[in-house]
């Protein structure tokens, strides 16, 4: 009798089912009939340019930052907005007429258009953003238009996570032409500020980000920046305060040596000048 000396074949386990589903980067982050959406770097960009909008030229009372939020441009067309990622504009009340949260910006009611608009660049986006696409007849002109053509916004600012390039544009003429950096930076004098790309820790995520800075160049802190800095602050003065008293203490030690010294040399330390 003949026997076999082939091992079975060894297959390999099935796979898993969370194995075989899609991952984050298979998914789409938006919506296509509506771009953009946030992701989560669409949230943390904006709220740090939120936090550190804080022109020198104007009062906090005065001045007013969002992030997402509807924008509407034309009372013939009261549907159409743009939504920007973050947009800052001084010379209104923080509060809508001084005692409520905006819902939205209407530009007719407000009467002041926004003087900076930062968008932050996605693939659905690009072409609109940076205005590449030609607005259609009887459709809602394209982001690109309505900052430099119907609202004028004066300065504008796309950035992209995946390249950390930014492209800067500054109104002349009621068109935007680029606009240089200046030592790293782009300057806003009408705010006393600064923009520019910070290397850093925000909300524990270390990475390249955008944000306002005084026109020296000078972080404008978040609160937790300024709790920490507070913090070390505080802990410094600890650590001198007790290093005073160490000092104090060894000083004291050292005189009390020094007189029990001159007793035993037969000189009395009180009447010694």
């Amino acid at each position: 009798m003949t026997v076999s000396t082939h091992l079975p074949i060894q297959s390999d386990p099935p796979l898993l089912p969370w194995q075989t589903l899609p991952t984050m980067y298979d998914l789409p982050s938006d919506n296509p009939e509506d771009p953009g959406l946030p992701d989560e770097f669409h949230f943390f960009q904006p709220l740090l340019l939120y936090l550190t909008f804080l022109p020198t030229t104007y009062s906090l009372e005065l001045t007013y930052s969002a992030c997402d939020l509807n924008l509407y441009y034309d009372v013939n067309h009261l549907q159409w907005y743009k939504r920007p990622d973050w947009f800052g504009v001084v010379g209104v009340p923080r509060l809508y007429e001084g005692r409520d949260m905006r819902l939205s910006y209407a530009i007719w009611q407000e009467k002041v258009s926004p003087i900076v608009v930062v968008e932050l660049l996605s693939a659905g986006t690009e072409d609109g953003d940076l205005g590449r696409t030609v607005s259609e007849s009887g459709k809602p002109p394209t982001k690109w238009v309505v900052y430099e053509q119907i609202l004028h916004i004066p300065y504008y600012f796309v950035f992209s996570r995946y390249t950390s390039e930014v492209q800067a544009f500054h109104l002349a003429n009621d068109r935007y032409e680029p606009m240089p950096m200046t030592e790293g930076r782009w300057s806003v004098p009408e705010l006393g500020l600064s923009l520019g790309l910070w290397q850093g820790e925000f909300q524990k995520v270390n990475r390249l980000w955008l944000r306002w800075m005084t026109e020296e160049g000078e972080l404008i802190p978040v609160p937790s920046e300024v709790a920490s800095a507070a913090e070390t602050r505080a802990s410094e003065a600890e650590t001198r305060a007790s290093e005073a008293e160490k000092d104090a203490a060894a000083a004291k030690l050292k005189a009390e040596k020094l007189a029990q010294r001159l007793h035993e040399l037969g000189f009395d330390p009180d009447e010694i000048d």
